[in-house]
């Protein structure tokens, strides 16, 4: 019988808890159907949650249908809990998304899916209360489709329909089932398990509908997860009991046994949890989920083996000040936290010795209750919050090096490194592109650690950085004076010296809002909307109005009481963290925190340097005059990585627009024969060959290949991927940059996005922003460093890029490229690459007929 992880996840009030009890009832878990309204469910059995009616703690339960045996993880729905929800997604081997049939996706949905996506869970779709929603399957569909992936795909469809929409997800299964008019289930399997399909069904959970067959789904889509032999277990959380530590873990490798040390502790007790209840084992194997104890030293998010902390996405927004009573010992209650902040690290529990003040990190207002009960219950003490403030962070505009030099007297270490801005949500990358010859291994690694061990602060607010790649570029030590803490200290200041240098931006947290209100109110909350820096979209619904939207989490979070006021109870808002996002209101922000990055001595900016036999310290804007390695990047190594050209296309036009001023005059145009050039002529001339970069408009190619074209006035995102495939096997025989651009000027807030996908790179312009825009911005920005062919069939974009020292082609002249290229081999076609392309075409003809 195969064993599978599998876990529950959705938005609050969405029947989740209801979908657990009712299929622990059909496997014969449990007697009884438990209601959350009855506060009797088997998996909410804590008294907050049955009083409240939400889950708080993940919990987990066994049961065997058919062929499986599931472990069923539930987890808390409510936004407030959504660092307990991420913690459980890294040990399920399936998810199961429940979707309210009545609200269609939410805006935590959408956040559960990123996590989701972000941590590569293979996923099933539960669309529940179907049994009264008012919409129908097909839109309920639609909607996932379009928020979702395109390959959400009911699986409640004949079997003939369901093989043709299945065999649409690619090539593979295409071919499949165009040879044997149906797809094998180890490819079904293969597909939902690798994140190319995700199955869809529909039903009742309260009513017991659907439920049945989406079980027999489960058993027979899911595949067993193969393990490793060598022991190892991933930490997922911690709890107390009676004054005893108790890891849960999932094994990863191996089996552990009662009485096995692991580290330096012995496990003496496994506990395999049902519900409230337990049984001990004397030996769990790999993919078990159980609960150890006698071991202290782990946290949730390490490993067994290499004890590593995985960076959370999901991270608290807020800062809250405890309020004590004056009876009570700081030090002693700091103590006693300590415990809460091992069963969640997310809570960043700090205690300030000049104010004696106590903070803690939290989601939100029901997160400040929950927690204000557990204290009250375990600790015995009544603690009140304050309004709480922003946590914001850091990141910076540009790459740029930052200089770190530690050498007082009988010390030495220099480091060098690049600091690069990521997309939001990107969080902290570390990379290291440093030499062997210039740096050992072994002290790489070193700073590599360094660069993870703690939270590096900004030079605006001392907020920490994040959305940021740091890459080690070079480092010196001394054979004789390095010692170990002094790469530490290098690696610090360099991080910091580099914020000094560049363009740093205040980040905050931005809401994702959903608002229902009636329609008399919606001129006084649009009014508000603008007042709150809040962008959003109107849906009319009939009576009611549906605004959807993002917004600074500082101007909207307590808005929530202003709309039932405002409405008199009719009206809601639901709120999820969106992220964060470049700050309304840096500059007031800024002076408010009076933050001295200079005498900050925890955080230095500057290096120590050592001068007749003494060290002293040097300012961060001094340290280049007296650094031991010369600065290691240069703008010019942009050119080697086509991706930093226009990586960061989102915020290029007002700077391009500026560049094209300066320097717009005539253009100097190159004959086609330049291009075409034998590498002897070239040599004898000793001049060297510029690369090749090709820029594809997308859909104008699409639309004008008539196998592609037909493709797309059905399935467009089909067609999307199949451009992009066979444009993929293009460049590997032509040995170009390759970027194919497509529209989405369209889709509102969208900001852009830019991905490579094998060796192609694929551009999404942002709102407001067409593909011929964009080309033309970025041809004029890359003829200086390669030969630019723009493939497009847009007359007017032909004569404009043409005019931006770039060579045309057409759609039609691509389509007879790869075909030649495809029928006659990469040799045959280098063979014919030095002609022109007209005579190129004739041969095309040729081999043609």
């Amino acid at each position: 019988m195969k064993k599978t992880v599998i876990g529950i996840l959705a938005h609050v009030d969405a029947g989740k808890t209801t979908l657990c009890e009712c299929m622990l009832y059909l496997s014969g878990q449990i007697r009884q159907l438990g209601r959350v309204d009855h506060q009797d469910t088997f998996l909410d059995y804590d008294a907050q949650e049955r009083h409240r009616g939400i889950t708080i703690f993940s919990k987990q339960a066994y049961f065997e249908w058919k062929n499986t045996q599931f472990l069923l993880m539930d987890t808390p729905g409510h936004a407030d809990f959504s660092a307990e929800m991420e913690r459980t997604l890294q040990i399920l081997d399936y998810a199961i998304i429940v979707v309210n049939g009545m609200d269609g996706i939410q805006s935590h949905s959408e956040t559960i899916w990123q996590l989701l996506a972000h941590y590569h869970v293979p996923t099933f779709i539960f669309v529940n209360k179907m049994d009264q929603t008012t919409y129908h399957q097909e839109e309920l569909l639609l909607e996932l489709t379009q928020k979702y992936h395109d390959h959400c795909i009911d699986f409640s469809l004949p079997e003939n329909q369901l093989f043709e929409n299945i065999a649409l997800v690619n090539d593979t299964l295409l071919e499949e089932y165009m040879t044997n008019q149906k797809i094998s289930l180890q490819h079904i399997q293969e597909s939902i398990q690798q994140r190319q399909i995700f199955p869809v069904f529909f039903g009742s959970a309260l009513k017991n509908q659907g439920v049945e067959t989406f079980l027999d789904m489960l058993d027979q889509y899911t595949l067993e997860k193969v393990y490793p032999d060598t022991l190892d277990g991933f930490v997922f959380k911690v709890t107390h009991e009676q004054g005893q530590c108790l890891t849960h873990v999932k094994l990863t490798g191996g089996s552990i046994h009662v009485k096995e040390v692991i580290g330096n502790e012995k496990v003496d007790q496994i506990r395999l949890y049902n519900g409230e209840k337990y049984t001990l084992m004397m030996t769990a194997k790999a993919g078990d989920v159980v609960a150890l104890k006698g071991l202290k030293a782990f946290l949730p998010g390490m490993t067994f083996n290499h004890q590593t902390t995985i960076q959370p996405v999901m991270v608290p927004y807020m800062n809250y000040r405890m309020v004590l009573s004056p009876q009570t010992d700081r030090h002693v209650m700091m103590q006693k936290l300590q415990i809460l902040a091992q069963e969640d690290p997310t809570l960043h529990i700090s205690y300030m010795p000049e104010t004696q003040d106590i903070y803690i990190q939290l989601m939100g207002e029901i997160q400040i209750e929950i927690l204000q009960n557990m204290i009250r219950e375990r600790f015995h003490e009544d603690v009140h919050f304050d309004h709480g403030e922003i946590l914001y962070k850091e990141t910076i505009a540009k790459p740029i090096e930052g200089v770190g030099h530690f050498e007082p007297l009988c010390h030495y270490a220099e480091v060098h490194v690049l600091l690069e801005p990521l997309e939001s949500g990107s969080g902290l990358v570390f990379e290291s592109q440093c030499s062997t010859d210039t740096l050992p291994l072994h002290y790489q690694r070193l700073i590599m650690t360094h660069f993870q061990e703690i939270e590096h602060r900004g030079v605006l607010t001392g907020a920490p950085v994040t959305d940021m790649k740091i890459t080690l570029l070079a480092g010196k030590a001394h054979q004789k004076h390095t010692e170990g803490g002094d790469f530490r200290e290098a690696t610090y200041r360099a991080i910091r010296h580099g914020l000094k240098r560049g363009e740093s931006i205040l980040l905050e947290p931005y809401y994702d809002i959903h608002i229902q209100i009636p329609k008399e109110a919606l001129s006084r909350v649009l009014y508000d909307m603008e007042k709150k820096q809040t962008k959003v979209t109107m849906e009319d619904n009939g009576d009611r109005i549906d605004l959807y939207g993002q917004g600074p989490v500082a101007c909207l979070q307590d808005y929530q009481q202003e709309i039932i006021a405002l409405t008199k109870g009719k009206g809601r808002m639901t709120c999820s963290l969106k992220g964060y996002f470049p700050c309304h209101n840096s500059t007031e922000v800024i002076q408010d925190k009076h933050y001295d990055s200079e005498t900050d001595q925890k955080y230095p900016t500057g290096s120590v340097f050592c001068q007749h036999g003494a060290g002293f310290y040097v300012k961060w804007q001094d340290v280049e005059n007296y650094m031991h390695l010369p600065y290691q990047y240069t703008k010019s190594k942009k050119s080697q990585n086509i991706s930093q050209e226009f990586k960061s296309y989102q915020n290029e036009d007002e700077e391009l627009d500026a560049i094209f001023e300066r320097t717009y005059g005539p253009v100097k145009r190159r004959l086609a024969d330049d291009y075409y050039r034998t590498p002897a002529y070239e040599a004898s001339m000793q001049v060297q060959m510029k690369p090749e970069c090709l820029l594809v408009d997308g859909y104008n190619v699409i639309h004008s290949w008539p196998e592609l074209k037909e493709l797309a006035k059905t399935h467009l995102a089909v067609a999307r991927e199949r451009l992009i495939d066979i444009l993929a096997n293009y460049q590997g025989y032509k040995q170009c940059v390759l970027i194919i651009v497509f529209d989405a000027y369209q889709v509102k807030q969208n900001l852009g996005h830019q991905e490579k996908r094998h060796n192609v790179h694929v551009v999404y312009t942002k709102e407001a922003q067409t593909a011929d825009m964009y080309i033309e911005r970025v041809t004029h920005q890359l003829a200086s460093e390669y030969r630019v062919v723009v493939a497009t069939s847009d007359a007017l974009e032909q004569s404009i890029v043409i005019g931006r020292g770039a060579r045309r082609m057409s759609s039609r002249e691509l389509a007879l490229e790869v075909e030649a290229m495809a029928q006659h081999g990469f040799q045959e076609f280098q063979r014919k690459q030095p002609q022109s392309h007209e005579f190129l075409l004739e041969d095309v003809n040729k081999y043609k007929k």
